[in-house]
């Protein structure tokens, strides 16, 4: 349970924290299954948009509450867009009020391309245990016909893999956030990035001594839709992309499918198609539309005034307050699934008959 202390009803941003975090309970209650012991792991995806900067002013307190409430109902969320600064991820980590909560990050990206992101997998390590492994992913140079060395251009944001176990389950789990490119369907660096990627990824999963079997790869893959090569990519590969996920579009205008769950997992197989799945839509709740009025004073002037010093019209107005929420909260909805993790009874059936 997230730490509340801070919050204080002498101030009208305390109360309305309050009676939202009371909202976005019910909310998350009503749609998202209970975390279990053992029985299964709820894992989730959420690019945190520019997790943090400065460029619509700072996240509020209130922001932070409701992203700590949110993560809480999970076993292991990977973060997209953490930030240099981790000041943002420490505090998350504070307001989760368990010392159990962990986190496992990347450097900074570095490059105009790179955006000096960093990948992050947040934890709750009572229940889930880092592995060991922990690396970002190097793509290893070709072989031109002639036999000469060709060089490959490595993925703009460093794709970010670590090895997990839950009880029973053990995987390596890769956190990704594909390039965007252009605004189209099909940008061809974003498609080679996610074929190359894919690829890598399956033939290392194949390998005798890979660190386990079982391999999920999911994030900001940057795919509009489900019909598109750029998803195809994955499942030729060899993934798995189950039919739950791919009817969720992620991002807050709720027409692209830009978030994604993969599995490359022989252990896992059989129980896809039972799984459940959800992106979970906190704007119903909290930094509504139709709260504008009540955000003004933490927008400041550059809610009323727009750069030259001339006043926002209504509109334009809206308009800003439509992004600056999304810099609040995010511009991608929280992707989650859960997972069986507990497979001792269906073990225990195998050793009770003969060997084949």
């Amino acid at each position: 349970m997230p730490f509340y202390y801070t919050i204080q009803n002498e101030t009208e941003d305390g109360r309305r924290t309050a009676r939202n975090l009371l909202a976005l309970k019910e909310k998350l209650a009503a749609e998202i299954p209970r975390r279990t012991v053992s029985d299964t792991l709820l894992l989730a995806t959420w690019n945190i948009r520019e997790f943090d900067s400065a460029k619509y002013g700072s996240r509020v307190n209130e922001a932070f509450h409701y992203i700590a409430e949110i993560v809480s109902h999970f076993d292991l969320v990977a973060i997209q867009e953490v930030r240099e600064d981790l000041q943002p991820l420490e505090q998350l980590r504070r307001l989760l009020g368990d010392e159990s909560w962990d986190y496992i990050l990347t450097d900074v990206t570095e490059g105009t391309r790179g955006n000096r992101e960093r990948m992050a997998f947040l934890y709750d390590s009572k229940k889930v245990r880092f592995g060991g492994l922990a690396g970002e992913v190097v793509l290893p140079e070709g072989r031109n016909p002639d036999g000469s060395v060709r060089l490959v251009r490595q993925i703009a944001r460093t794709p970010f893999v670590v090895g997990f176990q839950v009880g029973w389950f053990k995987f390596m789990l890769c956190t990704v956030h594909i390039l965007y490119g252009k605004a189209v369907a099909v940008d061809p660096e974003r498609l080679e990035e996610i074929k190359v990627l894919s690829d890598f990824l399956v033939k290392r999963a194949k390998e005798k001594h890979a660190w386990a079997k079982n391999l999920i790869v999911l994030g900001d893959f940057n795919i509009f839709r489900p019909t598109d090569v750029t998803l195809q990519a994955i499942t030729a590969a060899g993934f798995i992309v189950p039919p739950e996920i791919q009817a969720l579009p992620s991002n807050v205008a709720r027409n692209k499918h830009y978030d994604q769950i993969a599995f490359w997992a022989p252990h896992l197989e059989r129980h896809l198609g039972t799984l459940r799945a959800g992106v979970f839509n906190f704007y119903d709740v909290v930094f509504r539309l139709e709260d504008e009025a009540v955000h003004a004073a933490d927008m400041k002037e550059p809610y009323l005034k727009k750069k030259d010093g001339t006043d926002r019209t209504e509109a334009e107005k809206s308009r800003y307050y439509g992004d600056w929420r999304t810099y609040q909260m995010s511009d991608h909805l929280p992707m989650w699934v859960e997972l069986k993790i507990d497979f001792g009874e269906e073990y225990l059936e195998g050793k009770s008959v003969p060997p084949a």
